[in-house]
């Protein structure tokens, strides 16, 4: 028996049995009240370090089986929602922003299908610019839900974006994301300076909190624009 006090030594030295074939592709992990007794630790504590390992791929969990070892470990890129402000700062640009227009209204229909709304409820959309040393950067249309998030109907949104203000304010348990190529807009042409019909890189995002849809956001970019990710 050894003593581990924390879910992230117990994952580790769980990952490092794996990676040393103790418990091989395929294989079966012990019980978790097995490990909680092995480690002398609660069974929460090691049902976290699972919970882990089967985020990350390692292991898969079923509930009449017990958990595996993942015959193909499965390597997941995950994203986080960036701050337009810190992603320009940090690759050593002057960030400037300039809120375009904001209303509240009363969702277009495929808005409140996409974001199961009430036929009643109103929506704060936001049109904004995001620029880079001056340039044009990227162009923001969001539509921010006032059942789930009512303090966006009086936020002010001249100083600061809404996606600023949302990461801040506001937590998510959902998200999904679609990157596709658009042709640019009359209006996103204006902003970024380009030619209406211009193939641009676009990323839609909606996020949600527990069940509820909290934004429905569509991002377009400069042309020329590129995404990294690590993972």
């Amino acid at each position: 028996m050894s003593t581990l006090s924390t879910y992230r030594e117990i994952k580790a030295d769980i990952l490092g049995r794996i990676q040393a074939q103790e418990w091989p592709l395929g294989s079966r992990l012990p019980a978790e009240t097995e490990l909680a007794a092995h480690y002398g630790s609660a069974r929460a504590t090691v049902s976290r370090a699972m919970r882990e390992l089967a985020d990350d791929g390692i292991v898969e969990r079923r509930r009449k089986t017990g958990t595996r070892v993942r015959l193909s470990p499965v390597r997941q890129a995950r994203f986080g929602i960036p701050i337009v402000r810190s992603e320009i700062e940090e690759a050593g640009a002057v960030y400037r922003y300039a809120l375009v227009r904001s209303q509240v209204v009363v969702p277009p229909d495929f808005l409140r299908a996409r974001m199961s709304l009430p036929e009643k409820a109103e929506v704060r959309h936001v049109v904004c610019m995001h620029f880079a040393d001056g340039n044009p950067y990227q162009f923001e249309d969001r539509w921010i839900s006032l059942l789930a998030v009512p303090d966006a109907r009086t936020a002010d949104f001249t100083e600061i974006s809404p996606n600023e203000w949302l990461v801040r304010q506001v937590p998510f348990t959902r998200a999904e994301i679609s990157f596709s190529a658009a042709d640019a807009t009359e209006q996103q042409a204006q902003h970024l300076d380009c030619n209406p019909g211009d193939a641009l890189f676009c990323i839609e995002r909606q996020t949600e909190w527990e069940t509820r849809a909290v934004t429905f956001v569509r991002m377009v970019y400069r042309r020329g624009h590129r995404m990294t990710t690590r993972y």
